[in-house]
């Protein structure tokens, strides 16, 4: 295999650690804090996790740790969607297992959660991990979509767990995957074994996340990622002077990536999913705002521009959110018979037939192509696809007819061409930055400790974040304090609460306090690409809603 020149010289990268894991992992101890509680739904949280709910925080001090040099056996597995930063929680895991116990062991079970239920793995050892240290990807075991939540998975992974004499599983993933490893956490305990399961919190999208878990991991590599290609954007649009840019960013529901990218390239236009949700906005409201802009510029002689959409935008729309919610459920009812219909005009004429009077309005006036995209297969929890639906062209078709009209009622006299882009999987496999390099490898380190100690139902935390690395502080959280009761497939279950953008959170608020400059002047600024190496100033920043969130 070729390897490049950077490849090569971040194999050699030395994560930095929290001062209190650069100690001797042997004297380093959990002390245990404050029960905790759940945000809400707690009664019902605590019957369906009698033994895992109210865990207490877990903070580290030096300390001598007499279960840490014990021998261990510890399983891996890669979930869901692929984020910079996963292959170092990894060399995290397998480099402070070693540095307790030469004789512990690290299976990666391959293909994700599918793995464990296939008994699919490979043993880890130094040559593999020096082959993927400080690199992107999923790519060292693969990942997969699986959810581990029924008592007969549960039993596999039991029987797997025994036949490789495992003593704790350790779950990378997001808000869903952590969700099954707290399930799985309560089944291992209420049935008497010994089997640890840790979380890492993981997910470009920003959305998991707490005072606790500052960030997930991947969120700082991706929103950098992206932030380059719209400066480079910006840069052609600036050049050329010629195309407004509809620029759709990946992540799923909360628009946190979208705002991170505005902060660091200031466009002219970033709509934000949870104000339009807010504000109780429809299509046309924006429609409106955006053309108002565009017509504003214009007056400037400047018939360019760049608009930052956000994946999940059409999910906060209000009459577009009662839509979706209930083509959701009208084809969790109805699955068989509708995947039975085998064109697409057929499939949105029976879900027009089933929809309520004013959702069928809304649907209608929707273009084909949309309403087809938002029939498309449904997620693993029965819920729309929000990446397949082409958002940013849909507001292009909008605007385009709105600027027609002004320019009919002699408010518009401006050119408007545009191009449309989709930035997603440009973020999920890029080589770490220095930030995420730091930050997993600390989460799989830090996952050793609470491992040993048997704090089972745990997420690794590191926070602090936003200060140099030897001030960050390791410990772990219970994932059931995370959890609330959602609707999924027509019934009421357990899940990690999504962290939606703050109103009146500082990064919002410094984004309120300058989008109306951004809009009509030509303020954009160009983030470049990520830099490995240089000074701490360039190299090692965190993003700008962490700077901004703890200034």
């Amino acid at each position: 295999m070729t390897i490049s020149a950077l490849q090569k010289a971040r194999y050699s990268y030395s994560p930095k650690l929290p001062l209190i894991l650069r100690e001797d992992i042997r004297e380093i101890k959990p002390v245990l804090g404050q029960s905790t509680s759940a945000a809400s739904d707690q009664e019902a949280l605590k019957q369906l996790f009698p033994n895992t709910y109210g865990l207490p925080k877990v903070t580290f001090e030096k300390g001598h740790n007499t279960s840490i040099g014990k021998k261990f056996n510890v399983g891996v597995i890669l979930s869901g969607g692929q984020a910079p930063g996963g292959h170092n929680v990894i060399c995290g895991l397998y480099d402070a297992l070693k540095n307790a116990n030469r004789e512990n062991t690290l299976y990666g079970f391959i293909g994700g959660p599918s793995g464990i239920l296939d008994d699919k793995y490979i043993v880890m050892t130094d040559e593999l991990i020096n082959a993927y240290r400080n690199t992107g990807g999923f790519d060292i075991i693969g990942s997969g979509r699986t959810k581990l939540e029924t008592k007969e998975q549960f039993k596999v992974c039991t029987e797997v767990c025994h036949r490789h004499d495992i003593n704790a599983i350790v779950i990378i993933g997001g808000d869903d995957s952590n969700t099954n490893a707290a399930v799985l956490a309560e089944y291992f305990r209420a049935q008497g074994e010994n089997i640890c399961v840790v979380g890492c919190p993981k997910t470009i999208d920003g959305d998991l996340k707490n005072e606790s878990i500052e960030t997930s991991f991947g969120f700082d590599t991706a929103t950098k990622t992206y932030s380059e290609l719209i400066g480079n954007i910006e840069r052609d649009a600036n050049s050329a002077r010629k195309y407004w840019h509809f620029i759709r960013l990946m992540g799923r529901s909360a628009s946190h990536i979208a705002l991170e990218c505005a902060l660091q390239t200031q466009p002219n236009i970033c709509l934000i999913g949870e104000e339009v949700e807010a504000k109780n906005q429809s299509i046309e409201e924006i429609t409106n705002y955006i053309a108002d802009v565009i017509a504003k510029r214009a007056e400037n002689g400047n018939n360019f521009g760049v608009v930052l959409v956000p994946e999940g935008l059409i999910e906060f729309v209000p009459s577009l959110k009662v839509l979706i919610s209930e083509i959701n459920d009208l084809l969790a009812r109805t699955e068989k018979e509708f995947n039975a219909i085998e064109t697409v005009a057929e499939k949105i004429c029976f879900v027009e037939s089933k929809l309520s009077a004013g959702s069928r309005k809304v649907f209608d006036s929707l273009p084909e192509e949309i309403k087809g995209q938002l029939l498309a297969d449904r997620d693993p929890h029965g819920n729309v696809q929000v990446s397949r639906i082409e958002t940013e062209k849909l507001l292009i078709q909008t605007v385009t007819k709105r600027l027609k009209e002004m320019k009919a009622a002699g408010t518009y006299c401006g050119k408007f061409s545009t191009q449309n882009h989709f930035f997603g999987y440009e973020g999920r496999c890029a080589f770490p930055s220095n930030f995420d390099s730091d930050y997993c490898y600390s989460l799989g380190y830090n996952a050793v400790l609470l491992l040993s100690a048997n704090l089972t139902g745990y997420l690794s935390s590191v926070t602090q974040l936003s200060k140099p690395a030897d001030q960050w502080q390791a410990g772990g959280i219970p994932i059931t304090m995370m959890m609330n009761m959602e609707q999924r497939h027509g019934e009421q279950k357990p899940v990690i609460k999504k962290a939606l953008v703050e109103l009146d959170g500082e990064p919002f608020k410094y984004f309120q306090a300058h989008r109306d400059v951004w809009a009509v002047e030509t303020a954009f600024t160009y983030p470049g690409a990520i830099q490995y190496y240089g000074p701490a100033e360039v190299c090692d920043q965190s993003t700008m809603t962490l700077k901004l969130e703890h200034k």
